[in-house]
């Protein structure tokens, strides 16, 4: 079974967050796929980079699209960590979706504040297009 995320790894709570569920995947049932990668587009085109850029982006083995904390709660589900779920009962969920946006909007920032870091760009630097998550293009 295999389970595709795509993320973000130019943020560094969502690499921290990528590398603690990974660490659990004792049985590799999850991918972890950069969406920063030259060659994202041709690998995955059914996948906007940039849509992926604005809210997490995840596919199961049947094909099915995942968002935000949908992948969140079945990628943790999927390493036995359940905690997640609750995220997604109805009243909950609610609120839980509000917050989600309000960090993918803003990760760099809250990561800065947490982990001292903001966003992570290769030595050439970081594309102009990727300077604000929650910005449309």
């Amino acid at each position: 079974m295999s389970f595709s995320i795509f993320y973000d790894s130019r943020c560094p709570l969502c690499a921290i967050e990528m590398q603690d569920l990974k660490a659990r995947d004792h049985d590799d049932r999850i991918v972890l796929e950069d969406i920063w990668q030259e060659d994202f587009g041709q690998r995955f085109p059914g996948i906007d980079p940039e849509a992926a850029n604005r809210i997490l982006h995840a596919r199961d083995e049947g094909g099915r699209l995942l968002l935000g904390l949908d992948v969140t709660a079945e990628a943790w589900a999927l390493v036995g960590v359940r905690r997640y779920r609750l995220l997604r009962w109805p009243v909950l969920r609610f609120f839980a979706d509000i917050f989600y946006r309000y960090f993918a909007r803003n990760r760099y920032g809250i990561s800065k504040l947490l982990t001292g870091q903001g966003r992570l760009c290769p030595p050439e630097g970081c594309p102009a297009s990727s300077e604000t998550p929650g910005e449309q293009p």
